[in-house]
């Protein structure tokens, strides 16, 4: 879990910042019949590392822990003169654990989901309270069959790029409809639908945030993918020559 621009928090403001994280945590772990016993924490400044063992149910970590959590948040913010915005990333699997902490396979996947420009686009672009993303195993084995408090149709899948490689991770905004992502605005925010949804329009890059897809452009113009087999545009104004089609060789031009 990481907060949204933490870095635009002066230094009086982020002990108030992590006070509203570690109060919406703990009211959604009591809610959630989750005790705090039975759970590893690590601070992480501007956010917490969080594993808990397999006995707890996934189902309800996704279902009743995040709907606790983001109501809290939801209502906490509605004072808060700047609103706290939180990423939140899941994942199942194997866990180590030192006298520092923990590390893993599974915790780089779950940090770097969390971490992923798509997850920052979607919350600023929404300007939501919380985004949640998950691995694809986990969205498989506990999202698609749905339950209590999880509903598959409200997520949206997005190929992203990783220090591992490219993974599909799916995107939730709790308590509203599945997100539109394959979109890039005006103001520079893009993001990706997984190949096969309705929305699969561009693929994720893992560029730095102002970065475009076959070219950079300041002043925020629209940016494309040249794609396997066929180019898909959505929205798209283009305000200078492109090249679309693909190159023989490894003369890759941009635009």
């Amino acid at each position: 879990m990481d907060a949204r621009g933490s870095g635009q928090y002066s230094d009086a403001e982020k002990p108030l910042m992590r006070r509203q994280i570690y109060e919406v945590l703990e009211t959604a772990f009591a809610q959630a019949g989750v005790g705090r016993n039975a759970v590893h924490l690590e601070d992480r400044g501007d956010g917490v590392l969080i594993s808990v063992p397999g006995r707890i149910a996934v189902a309800r970590l996704l279902g009743l822990w995040m709907t606790e959590l983001h109501e809290k948040l939801r209502l906490d913010n509605r004072r808060e003169r700047r609103p706290l915005g939180l990423r939140v990333a899941m994942h199942v699997g194997p866990v180590r654990h030192d006298r520092e902490g923990i590390c893993g396979d599974a915790v780089n996947l779950a940090c770097g989901l969390a971490d992923s420009s798509v997850a920052r686009h979607l919350l600023e672009r929404e300007q939501a309270d919380l985004v949640l993303a998950v691995s694809e195993s986990l969205y498989r084995e506990v999202v698609a069959p749905g339950g209590k408090f999880i509903d598959p149709d409200r997520f949206a899948p997005a190929r992203i790029t990783l220090k591992g490689g490219e993974v599909t991770a799916w995107f939730q905004l709790p308590g509203r409809p599945a997100p539109a992502l394959g979109r890039t605005t005006a103001s520079g925010i893009s993001t990706t639908a997984a190949s096969g949804s309705p929305a699969a329009a561009e693929e994720e890059d893992g560029y730095e945030d102002g970065e475009r897809d076959g070219y950079e452009d300041g002043d925020g113009a629209a940016a494309y993918r040249a794609g396997r087999d066929m180019n898909v545009f959505r929205d798209t104004t283009f305000e200078r020559s492109v090249h679309i089609g693909h190159n023989i060789g490894t003369d890759r031009r941009k635009d």
